[in-house]
């Protein structure tokens, strides 16, 4: 054909041998004019795809000649790859956009995720103070009833009379102790999520139901089933031991005791022991005292509680006592607080002041103990025995009442 000119190229192919000149392609204004034999091969047997895509043929081209060539010239624009490249292009702008409309997202946590808000005991106690606890007041029992030469012993020889202006605060004490964990009350499940987060040291809410509260010493998986014998006033007292500023490190100490490898014991439940204690302390007049002095009820019977709780603190440690020990601890430490109700806040208070001097902290009570447990110099209960199914720990209805006629709270 005139005017065509073709092109041959001697190359290095596979293995370093050399391949013999073919014709590739005629080039004529970036046209091929080579006329493809049957299916698809040229005259030499080749097809035009191998002449197309060789590179040896190309490399031999001179560079006058690749400037003209439509089909290379295609082939360094991208050819057929070019709608490819503008597709996966389109697919990073389109996640760009998304990942964009992602950052502009601000995190939020949904009301049912946020932490509830911790709850002191004032706001708890203002909320009994404005409930309407009439129902409860009926049938509450703030007093012994004595007869016949213990009612005369107790007149001529008792603790005087609560001064009436204090007998509404302290009615309401008791009606506080009738009163049962209620789920539909906010403040209710606000000192439940106060308590475990001060002992735990979490800043999430945890499950109403489950096995997290054995934990924080109650005895299964919903913490009402603890409070039968003194109520929600039980979890009101444990509330003023760990919010209070000046009594969180003796409920952390306590708190740590509890969870001894060989000296452990179910916090909250031994809390609502003492909380049993101490109603036993005020209905049987052995704060009346201490209350018209300062002419309030509910902060000595607070105070009183922890004193107690102290006093149980310092003896189980410093006589090694165990699980097995609880129900003769128990006696011991209500006999002694009741009989003693002024001795048992000074010490307290000199705990206290030893504290913030930062002259550290007895471990030993005043007074010793004199009516050893028999059970002192028996089998130790270990961990594995402590805890769990098997343990027997002592309920806060089953020790007996010290004198005829006392009345169960409930």
């Amino acid at each position: 054909m005139e005017g065509d000119t073709i092109v041959t190229a001697h190359t290095a192919g596979l293995n370093g041998l050399s391949q013999e000149s073919k014709p590739v392609e005629d080039l004529t204004n970036g046209r091929s004019c080579h006329k493809p034999g049957l299916n698809g091969l040229t005259s030499e047997g080749h097809s035009l795809k191998d002449h197309v895509n060789g590179s040896s043929a190309l490399k031999s081209l001179p560079i006058s000649a690749l400037k003209q060539n439509g089909l290379l010239q295609s082939l360094a624009a991208g050819g057929e790859q070019q709608p490819k490249k503008e597709e996966e292009s389109a697919e990073v702008q389109q996640a760009r956009q998304q990942w964009e409309a992602l950052e502009s997202i601000q995190p939020a946590l949904p009301e049912d995720l946020t932490p509830t808000p911790l709850i002191s005991f004032n706001e708890a106690l203002q909320h009994f103070q404005t409930t309407d606890l009439s129902e409860l007041l009926r049938n509450i029992q703030p007093t012994l009833r004595r007869s016949g030469l213990a009612a005369i012993t107790h007149f001529l020889f008792g603790p005087p009379r609560l001064h009436r202006e204090l007998t509404e605060e302290r009615d309401l004490v008791f009606a506080i102790a009738r009163c049962s964990l209620d789920n539909s009350q906010k403040v209710h499940t606000r000192v439940l999520q106060t308590i475990y987060k001060r002992l735990t040291g979490s800043r999430v809410d945890c499950p109403r139901y489950g096995t997290h509260w054995e934990t924080v010493g109650f005895q299964g998986t919903d913490p009402a089933t603890d409070l039968r014998g003194t109520g929600f006033l039980g979890l009101m007292h444990t509330l003023y031991l760990v919010m209070d500023p000046e009594m969180l490190p003796l409920a952390r100490d306590i708190y740590k005791l509890s969870q001894h490898p060989t000296q452990n014991f179910p916090f909250s439940v031994m809390s609502f022991n003492i909380t049993r204690i101490a109603l036993h302390a005020l209905r049987e007049e052995a704060l009346t005292r201490e209350c018209n002095r300062r002419q309030q009820v509910v902060g000595v019977l607070n105070e009183f509680y922890v004193a107690t709780f102290l006093h149980l603190f310092q003896l189980w440690k410093s006589q090694q006592k165990t699980i097995s020990d609880s129900g003769f601890v128990l006696k011991e430490v209500e006999t002694f607080a009741k009989k003693n109700p002024k001795q048992i806040l000074r010490r307290l208070e000199g705990f206290l002041k030893e504290r913030r001097t930062g002259g550290g902290v007895r471990m030993s009570p005043d007074t010793p103990s004199h009516n050893p447990s028999p059970r002192n110099g028996g089998p130790r209960l270990g961990p594995s025995g402590a805890r769990g199914k098997e343990m027997n720990f002592t309920g806060v209805c089953e020790l007996p009442p010290e004198m005829e006629g006392e009345a169960r709270l409930i």
